[in-house]
């Protein structure tokens, strides 16, 4: 059949499916045909157009960073304006960025950071070398002190109201505390990682790479899944080209004692994708932190107004990216983050030597 070059509304179904669970089945690009009525090889079909109009940006099993014993943290950095473009492309060298964001406030530049178990210069370290990279004025190390909520699903649909309740994500009871990776764990990680073929069996290809039968594969998955090492396997869409082109991090002044009230009733909020509390400076007074999706900076300030009317916190910020520097999934097991440790070692012996 003849697709369209635009996505319609049962791509928009179909965008919603994958984002929510892709099956960890045999033939699972077939059970999302059966769920909405089409053949295997439309469903296939479908995929590649959307891959091919930039909407998906790669299907793939997403794993939970601190179950796989990595250290991560939000950093905030502030530059002057005329300085952040060419900050951001130093600190995006670091394999371990993610996601770095330009957005409005003295602290505009945001990035995601995460080093692997052996680092040999660790997260602290790591975050010095790139604060003195990239000059930076100011820099703020905000980890994660509680996960309340993690999950990003765009309704593609436009079915759910911006006040839908959600009652199933992935939260810190969900964490593994205690699991340890085998050898034939981290061979099969190195392969789901990776962007899904688009065939029948794609778990049969990749459990061949990995050096496993495809049953070893999927009953691994299942069971790295129900550890909580494995949040899911689903698409990662380009959120502004699917329409989406808002993002509003909303940071909030909640008081200690009441944030293990408060968070919970925002996580509630469907339109919500995440929900943690991080720790607050002199500078810096917000405790938790939500990071919302519109398609449009109105859709957001709708759903910031109505995460301060459902838990009565009035003091608060939105923070917009305007720009988007680097997106993506950070790379486990790879060597690329031992090479760029290498290549900066001595400037953090340097470091460490002059704050001694």
């Amino acid at each position: 059949m003849e697709m369209k070059k635009e996505a319609d509304s049962l791509d928009n179904e179909l965008l919603n499916l994958l984002q929510s669970e892709f099956p960890i089945s045999e033939r699972p690009f077939f059970e999302l045909g059966e769920r909405l009525s089409i053949s295997e090889t439309e469903v296939i079909e479908r995929i590649q157009k959307l891959k091919d109009i930039n909407y998906i940006r790669q299907i793939s099993a997403i794993f939970d960073t601190r179950s796989m014993k990595y250290k991560s943290t939000l950093v905030a950095m502030s530059f002057e304006d005329s300085d952040v473009d060419k900050a951001a492309e130093v600190i995006n060298q670091h394999p371990g960025v993610t996601h770095n964001y330009k957005r409005n406030h003295f602290y505009n530049l945001w990035f995601t950071l995460a080093v692997p178990p052996d680092s040999k210069i660790g997260l602290e370290g790591t975050v010095d070398i790139l604060t003195k990279l990239s000059s930076a004025k100011s820099t703020r190390m905000l980890p994660t002190l509680k996960l309340y909520k993690i999950g990003v699903k765009l309704d593609m649909t436009g079915k759910d109201s911006l006040s839908l309740k959600d009652d199933k994500f992935y939260g810190e009871e969900n964490i593994s505390k205690d699991y340890d990776l085998s050898e034939v764990d981290t061979r099969i990680i190195k392969q789901v990682q990776e962007d899904f073929p688009l065939i029948s069996n794609p778990y049969s290809y990749l459990a061949e790479r990995a050096g496993v039968t495809t049953q070893e594969l999927i009953s691994c998955l299942g069971k790295l899944n129900s550890k909580g090492v494995m949040r899911r396997v689903a698409a990662i869409l380009h959120h502004r080209k699917a329409g989406f082109r808002a993002n509003a991090m909303g940071v909030w002044k909640v008081p200690v004692d009441k944030i293990e009230e408060v968070a919970p009733v925002m996580s509630s909020l469907k339109s919500v994708s995440h929900c943690y509390r991080r720790p607050t400076y002199p500078d810096w007074p917000y405790s938790l932190f939500t990071m919302v999706h519109g398609r449009s900076s109105k859709d957001c300030e709708s759903i910031i107004k109505s995460l301060s009317d459902m838990s009565g916190i009035t003091d608060y910020d939105s923070l917009y990216s305007s720009k988007e520097y680097k997106k993506t999934r950070l790379k486990y097991f790879s060597t690329e983050q031992e090479s760029w440790e290498n290549a900066h070692i001595k400037e953090n012996i340097n470091a460490v030597s002059s704050n001694n």
